[in-house]
């Protein structure tokens, strides 16, 4: 088939337009791989943080409830302290109180006998005042002597609750004591991983610059080929307007390349060489 220079011409800028098409194809490939890498770093990168961020807020809600009951038991202990420090200052002063060195029985008994006495003995009347007056003293005395023996008995009383009261004080310290180490633990976690998060933000934020770069670079990739093809379209589009069927001249290429290769088989025949899968489905197309 004969064709005039400007379907020549026109025929080799198809074929190359076509070569470079395959070329961008495959810059194209490797950009939206690239690209798609960098995406799938950011995602993982994004979930890692978005696990680690919830892992915080619970950490900070177990943190702040433990600070609380932290600050709770330090009320009720300081409270309970309170209580026995000022139950303390009680015993002690009622320790410190002299005691009488009269027994109250026989001061019971010494005023009975004088109450018999003024019973069954005759006496005048200024006797009689006088020993009235000895056993309002004595019973005075007495009073005051059970008051005191009174206030024994209730320090007894006030030590036995005080040790309740020490020991529930104790218990709130030491529960304190160990809802302040957990808080503090949570706390420092807290710290950790923070620091954990704003390291894999940077990761991130690399990871998407480089993604958008990628990404710049596909759409001009993919903006090239759509020009290319275009060209590649236009190109064809002036071949057929000129009559020329562009798949009936790639046919007659593929002919003629076939005949020189079975020209090439038919050497190897002639000459003894051996023959390869290659040349032997050349020759049965050929045929």
């Amino acid at each position: 088939m004969w064709l005039a220079m400007d379907e020549k011409e026109l025929l080799s800028k198809l074929r190359k337009a076509k070569e470079e098409i395959a070329q961008i194809k495959s810059r194209l490939s490797k950009a939206n791989t690239e690209k798609e890498n960098f995406f799938k770093e950011k995602s993982v990168i994004s979930q890692e943080i978005k696990e680690k961020i919830s892992f915080v807020q619970k950490s900070k809600k177990k943190r702040n409830e433990l600070t609380t009951e932290v600050k709770n038991k330090k009320h009720e202990r300081d409270k309970l302290n309170k209580i026995i420090s000022e139950e303390l200052k009680t015993v002690k002063e009622v320790k410190d109180t002299p005691r009488p060195t009269e027994n109250p029985i026989g001061l019971k008994k010494k005023i009975e006998a004088l109450e018999f006495k003024i019973e069954t003995e005759p006496m005048n009347f200024q006797k009689e005042q006088a020993v009235m007056k000895e056993i309002r003293q004595l019973k005075k005395k007495l009073k005051e002597i059970k008051e005191v023996y009174g206030e024994v008995s209730d320090i007894r009383s006030k030590n036995r609750e005080l040790n309740k009261l020490k020991k529930e004080a104790n218990k709130f310290h030491k529960d304190l004591q160990k809802n302040a180490r957990e808080s503090q633990e949570h706390h420092e976690q807290l710290i950790d991983y923070s620091k954990e998060i704003d390291i894999l933000r940077a990761k991130e934020k690399a990871a998407h610059e480089q993604f958008m770069e990628k990404k710049n670079i596909y759409m001009g990739i993919n903006e090239e080929l759509k020009k290319k093809f275009d060209e590649f379209k236009a190109i064809k589009d002036d071949l057929e307007k000129m009559n020329v069927k562009v798949a009936e001249l790639e046919n007659e290429k593929k002919k003629k390349n076939l005949k020189e290769k079975t020209r090439e088989v038919n050497e190897k025949i002639k000459t003894g060489k051996k023959l390869t899968t290659e040349d032997i489905l050349i020759m049965q197309q050929g045929k």
